[in-house]
């Protein structure tokens, strides 16, 4: 699902706010979701699921073609764990 259909979905569902209205709530939610996980906060929501921030360490690697060892730099990295609810969702339509 792309941003641009979830904006219609969103409309549709919502009466009284235009698609122009509905970008900008949607844009606002990923706003402040990104924010938060940008300031180190963890984003819980119920039923859906939980994103967080860790972070990698350096570390060494080795080239697969020349087999010469490699600096990788440290990185953060989005973690999302799914909800309770909707892993039971996902699994009840097997």
């Amino acid at each position: 699902m792309t941003k641009s259909v979830l904006i219609e979905k969103v409309a549709e569902k919502v009466e009284g706010l235009t698609r122009n209205q509905t970008e900008i709530v949607v844009d606002t939610v990923f706003d402040s979701i990104k924010k938060a996980l940008m300031s180190g906060d963890k984003i819980e929501i119920r039923g859906f699921g939980n994103f967080r921030l860790k972070t990698r360490n350096p570390r060494k690697a080795r080239n697969p073609k020349t087999g010469e060892a490699v600096e990788v730099p440290g990185k953060k990295v989005l973690y999302f764990k799914v909800g309770k609810a909707l892993k039971e969702e996902l699994n009840k339509q097997q």
